[in-house]
């Protein structure tokens, strides 16, 4: 499969990767490039943060567990 066919079979981009490419396609530095980066882990962090917050309530999970977790064998 040629490489214009793997493209053509792939998903489409989303308006935020669209926005990335175009942003990434301007003449910006190495530094602005990283700090870039940092804002996106920073705010995937945050998402994860929560989202791993709403499950621990869910389930009900206390310390205990999760060290019970940690030393199981399985």
């Amino acid at each position: 499969m040629s490489s214009i066919e793997n493209i053509s079979n792939s998903p489409r981009l989303n308006s935020l990767q669209i926005s990335l490419l175009r942003l990434f396609s301007q003449n910006i530095s190495d530094d602005q490039t990283l700090e870039i980066r940092k804002l996106m882990m920073n705010y995937f962090d945050v998402q994860l943060k929560a989202e791993l917050e709403t499950v621990i309530e869910e389930k009900g999970y206390t310390e205990d567990d999760f060290r019970q977790m940690l030393n199981s064998k399985s």
